[in-house]
């Protein structure tokens, strides 16, 4: 298998760590869907990363399917449970943290437009989803090692992409400081030796 995708992109990332844990040997392709140059598209119509090639040249698109694709296929290291309720909860959080990587990536790309053609009300509302994404976060976490149950799952690293990204792109939004349980659980998963190969670049 091949996964194509950027060096910053909090989605190839979540793929990433999802396909050390799950200790599934496949190639990377460094490729960022906005260089002139770009091949994405050619892979996935969208022109979207990550794309995950399958050993019969099938693309998977959208970092959603990829991630469960991988789970299904070894059964090292579960990280979407089988239980309908925990799976259900597993994937709302990997809804929320691309929630807030969605906001966040907007507000990137709108203010990389000339400054008279950029929206300050779309940025706000943007910031304001990552706002109420975070805080909504760390009110479910509470006090819990994890975020969902007793066990490291795909939500815990969804979560801390989402978090890892902000930190690259954002970093005068302070939710180490104001949310500091967040923190905690990003310490805790930033020295994994899956989140160190993949600490984002750019």
């Amino acid at each position: 298998m091949k996964l194509i995708g950027s060096l910053t992109s909090p989605y190839v990332r979540k793929v990433r760590i999802v396909l050390a844990e799950k200790r599934i040997n496949c190639t990377f392709e460094v490729a960022a869907p906005w260089d002139a140059d770009s091949k994405v598209a050619n892979y996935n119509p969208l022109g979207k990363v990550p794309v995950l090639i399958l050993e019969d040249g099938s693309p998977l698109y959208d970092s959603h399917v990829i991630v469960e694709y991988l789970d299904s296929i070894s059964p090292v290291s579960l990280l979407i449970p089988s239980s309908s309720r925990d799976r259900a909860t597993v994937k709302r959080w990997e809804a929320l943290s691309d929630g807030i990587n969605d906001a966040a990536a907007t507000i990137f790309l709108e203010r990389k437009r000339p400054t008279l053609q950029q929206s300050p009300e779309w940025i706000l509302r943007q910031q304001q989803k990552i706002t109420r994404g975070l805080e909504a976060a760390a009110q479910e976490l509470g006090t819990k090692k994890w975020c969902n149950g007793n066990s490291y799952t795909l939500a815990d690293i969804a979560l801390v992409c989402a978090l890892g990204y902000l930190s690259l792109r954002f970093p005068e939004v302070t939710w180490r400081t104001s949310l500091p349980n967040l923190a905690d659980l990003s310490n805790s998963l930033e020295k994994r030796a899956s989140f160190l190969a993949t600490l984002p670049k750019g």
